[in-house]
């Protein structure tokens, strides 16, 4: 089984090696690996070309924004497997057998999650996140728990949906999730820690900027999925869902505590 794997890049030079070389570094024979960069300017692209060798396609050209530049980058994938990682982020050893071996077992299951870590700008730990619970339901009301970086799938599920929404530019890989389950994709979770997931002070997501337009994504995507609007019942049925998923779900009572504390800082 062959995985094509694709990251975009743009000036993230500072964390792009470690996030290169933790899938280069894969003890999988079959990874083909595709890198975009719509134009950086911080010395990422002479980075890039020093992988070249090592790199089954590079693209330097502009994009309308990261889920374009993926779908570019899938385009040229020939693998049977796809994924993403960010070029901050980190795929940890070993994983891609383990999402391999759940895919062959698992012939009629599309979408393959794993758990992992959210981890500081110089890698430390902050939070492990266990993949569980991905519907429609849970993913609009918050119950939901997944990881990206730690989330493979088909090449059939991903050309079913046309890829990427292009307009999506704060949770274009959760919109694409969406569209697959809503077309009848099935998730098998692998309890194993595939990911690291860097949050720090010049990433997208916490900014408040990507906050509102999560929120009218968000909308847009309910109303799409649902046929109408968000309303009162909806916000009383995410609260119960998200109740649900911190009594039921493993380590989220540690998570929540955890996450409080840091605010109260």
């Amino acid at each position: 089984m062959k995985f094509s794997i694709v990251t975009v890049s743009f000036n993230q030079r500072q964390y792009l090696e470690e996030a290169l070389t933790s899938v280069l570094a894969q003890d999988y024979p079959a990874i083909e690996y595709i890198v975009v960069d719509p134009g950086s300017t911080d010395g990422s692209r002479e980075l890039i070309e020093g992988f070249r060798g090592r790199l089954s396609s590079i693209i330097f050209e502009p994009d309308q924004g990261a889920a374009d530049g993926l779908n570019k980058g899938f385009q040229r994938a020939s693998g049977d497997i796809f994924g993403f990682l960010n070029s901050d982020d980190v795929l940890l050893p070993g994983g891609m057998k383990s999402v391999s071996r759940a895919f062959e077992q698992n012939p009629d299951y599309d979408i393959v999650m794993g758990n992992g870590f959210i981890v500081d700008a110089q890698g430390k730990r902050i939070r492990r996140i266990r993949a569980a619970g991905f519907t429609l339901e849970r993913y609009f009301y918050g119950g939901a728990t997944w990881l990206q970086q730690a989330t493979f799938f088909r090449r059939a599920a991903f050309a079913g949906v046309g890829g990427f929404n292009v307009n999506n530019r704060s949770c274009w890989d959760g919109e694409l999730l969406v569209d697959m389950v809503r077309r009848g994709a099935k998730v098998k979770y692998v309890n194993q820690d595939l990911a690291l997931f860097r949050i720090h002070a010049q990433s997208i997501t916490g900014s408040r900027r990507h906050s509102e337009m999560m929120k009218a994504d968000a909308e847009r995507m309910f109303s799409l999925s649902r046929g109408r609007r968000w309303t009162a019942l909806d916000t009383l049925r995410a609260y119960l869902v998200r109740v649900e998923r911190i009594l039921t779900h493993p380590g989220a009572v540690e998570s929540a505590i955890r996450a409080r504390v840091r605010r109260s800082q």
